[in-house]
């Protein structure tokens, strides 16, 4: 804009220039015409002076004919430079919009730098994501492989397993079958063995009820008349039961279970519902009495009783003299009770 003002001011001067000289030279020439009469009668009158003054005119036409062709001159130059000025201005702006131009190409080229950034950043993390999706589903494979090689073994073992068991399970039919057989085999020795012992048991027990027939009235008959014992048999009677006293019956004594179970005589069912169980109780006092092996033993319907158990040290000093007592076969044996200490098994041998 400085460059505008500048060269409109020249030209405005210039034009001013060339018209001052212009008009000066018209208001000289009617200047010169009314002098030039009276020139004419000057040089009529003074004809030296006017011979001195023609050459100073000319010098004076001939300088201001310099000065026209100097602002001609001048004002050709204030063209060029109007016209280099407005080129350059020209070029100014057409470089401004270069300029803005090239800005807006520089920041699309940002831009686009910058989406370009963005894509090549999202692309990495899309890289890398795929890149832990990879390693995932790697280890994810690696994983299903390893639990089907575990499950592939599992099964080889389990066929294993089931193949052993198969073999098991007819090993154990095949003793099933062969102790089937057994089983019959011994079933039927059992029941020759049974047959025979129940022939024997009724000889037995005919034999038997004959003995405790013969017994019996012996009993009824000492009942009825009692023997006065002996000293002798009375100091046995009496320290035989005391010294089979327990110290502590409860650590004393011992179960047929714990005795590992009863393999004695078993009294036939018919004898043992008429004179065994609680509802048939008796008094030792009187029955025959004998020491067997350091146990008192006493004989009760034929058979004779052995007491194993010691009994219990809180029981009264004569209960053997005084006490109705019963025998009772419970779970593994047979057991003595008083009927005055209910609960306390006294553990015996029954034998003929």
């Amino acid at each position: 804009m400085k460059w505008i003002v500048i060269i409109s001011s020249t030209v405005l001067l210039m034009t001013l220039g060339i018209a001052t000289p212009e008009y000066a030279q018209g208001n000289t020439g009617e200047k010169q015409d009314q002098p030039g009469q009276q020139q004419k009668a000057k040089d009529q009158a003074k004809p030296e002076r006017q011979r001195g003054q023609q050459p100073q005119a000319q010098q004076q036409q001939k300088q201001n004919q310099d000065r026209q062709q100097q602002q001609v001159q001048q004002q050709k130059q204030d063209q060029n430079r109007q016209q280099q000025a407005q080129q350059q201005q020209k070029q100014n702006q057409d470089k401004q919009q270069q300029q803005v131009q090239q800005q807006k190409q520089d920041q699309n080229r940002q831009k686009q730098a910058q989406q370009q950034q963005k894509q090549n950043q999202d692309k990495q993390q899309q890289q890398v994501q795929q890149q832990k999706q990879d390693q995932n589903q790697q280890q994810q494979a690696q994983q299903q492989q390893k639990q089907n090689q575990d499950r592939q073994q599992q099964q080889v073992q389990q066929q294993k397993q089931a193949q052993q068991q198969q073999k098991q399970n007819q090993d154990k039919q095949q003793q099933q079958v062969q102790q089937q057989k057994q089983d019959q085999n011994r079933q039927q020795e059992q029941r020759i063995q049974q047959q025979q012992n129940q022939d024997r048991q009724q000889q037995q027990g005919q034999q038997q009820q004959q003995r405790q027939d013969q017994s019996r009235q012996q009993q009824r008959a000492q009942q009825q008349q009692p023997q006065q014992r002996s000293q002798e048999q009375q100091r046995v009677w009496q320290s035989t039961w005391q010294n089979h006293r327990a110290g502590s019956w409860q650590t004393d004594h011992r179960t047929w279970q714990q005795r590992g179970g009863y393999n004695g005589y078993r009294v036939p069912d018919d004898r043992y519902r008429g004179y065994f169980g609680p509802q048939h109780g008796f008094r030792i006092f009187g029955l025959p009495f004998m020491v067997y092996n350091g146990y008192p033993r006493f004989q009760y319907e034929g058979y004779w009783v052995t007491l194993l158990d010691p009994w219990p040290e809180y029981w009264s000093n004569d209960w053997y003299d005084n006490d109705d007592v019963y025998i009772d076969y419970r779970n593994d044996g047979y057991y003595m009770y008083d009927q005055r200490y209910p609960g306390v098994a006294i553990a015996i041998d029954i034998s003929m």
